[in-house]
């Protein structure tokens, strides 16, 4: 318990120093792109000139050095405060606040489903090895990897929503519907179906091929045979023997992945209209809206740095002796 304790403290620091050197990055990254939010706002207002320009810039602060900037921006986030968009006129913490919820929703039911059915698919494949379910498994991996998620999306979107009329194509929820309770769960849940399914599908092939290759190496050791030797079931030595050695390089790319699908959600979001902070980056990309820009970066830093914490712990749960040797 206490070798865990240590574990979980050390990477901590080892976080906050990664988070305070991305942070650092991330500022001199978005302010390195042409163009500010003044240049756009004035343009926007049909008023772009000098003048009007270099008060947008001073009222916003652009004009001082780049460092004064980072040192004013570095201070707010120590104290948890991300700014305010002056595009939106709001706090950059109640823009996120409302965007994340339906991000979050998206890609964690998406890494769910696609990790579950990989690992049960790539299972499946390596345990009837050379027949036709192996076949058929790896068939439909290497299509749904090497095939555009935004192709699957607008397929799906064309088939189940325009031509059956079975799944919304578009939206969080049915407008002006005003469900409550479960009816709004439901709700939610229906035009959930299409966005999970099309992110999901990449990120299955990728486990099911790696669960595939993993499981085939892992049961021609020495342990997997005496296993056998001892008259173990099948079952048994798949899921104790075989299964439980070879799901550690899968849990390594799924806990990459894992903060990966939030940015890989943009996409998603932009074709089925989903109002998560994918398409909030998007617009504030366009806008040049710094702030908002800047805290959805550190909100999916954070998650990345927290995926990779849960990897560790995840990995010492799975195999003992990996917390033992650190």
């Amino acid at each position: 318990m206490l070798g865990f304790a240590q574990l979980f403290a050390s990477r901590l620091v080892k976080a906050a120093a990664i988070l305070i050197a991305i942070v650092v990055m991330n500022f001199f990254l978005v302010h390195a792109a042409p163009g500010d939010p003044a240049m756009v706002m004035a343009g926007e207002a049909g008023a772009a000139d000098e003048k009007f320009v270099t008060q947008l810039r001073e009222q916003f602060g652009l004009d001082r050095p780049l460092y004064e900037q980072l040192g004013t921006y570095v201070g707010k986030v120590v104290q948890g405060d991300l700014g305010f968009s002056y595009r939106q006129q709001r706090p950059v913490w109640d823009i996120l606040a409302e965007r994340l919820p339906a991000t979050l929703v998206l890609t964690l039911t998406a890494f769910i489903l696609a990790l579950a059915a990989g690992v049960a698919l790539g299972t499946l494949a390596a345990v009837a090895v050379g027949t036709w379910a192996d076949s058929a498994i790896t068939v439909v991996a290497l299509l749904a990897y090497a095939t555009p998620i935004y192709w699957i999306g607008l397929m799906l979107s064309l088939l189940f929503s325009i031509q059956l009329g079975w799944l919304p194509a578009f939206g969080y929820e049915t407008i002006g519907a005003g469900y409550t309770g479960l009816a709004h769960v439901a709700d939610v849940a229906v035009h959930l179906i299409l966005p999970v399914i099309t992110l999901a599908l990449f990120y299955m092939a990728g486990y099911a091929r790696l669960t595939r290759a993993s499981m085939l190496e892992v049961r021609s050791l020495d342990f997997v045979k005496t296993a056998k030797a001892k008259g173990l079931t099948q079952s048994r030595i798949v899921t104790r023997h075989i299964l439980r050695n070879a799901i550690l390089p899968v849990i390594t790319v799924a806990g990459i992945q894992a903060g990966q699908l939030v940015g890989g959600s943009i996409l998603i979001e932009t074709v089925f209209a989903w109002p998560g902070i994918g398409r909030l980056a998007f617009e504030a990309v366009l806008q040049r809206d710094y702030q908002v820009l800047l805290g959805i970066f550190l909100v999916t830093s954070i998650m990345v740095i927290l995926f990779n914490i849960l990897t560790d712990i995840l990995y010492g749960l799975v195999d003992p002796r990996i917390q033992v040797s650190q």
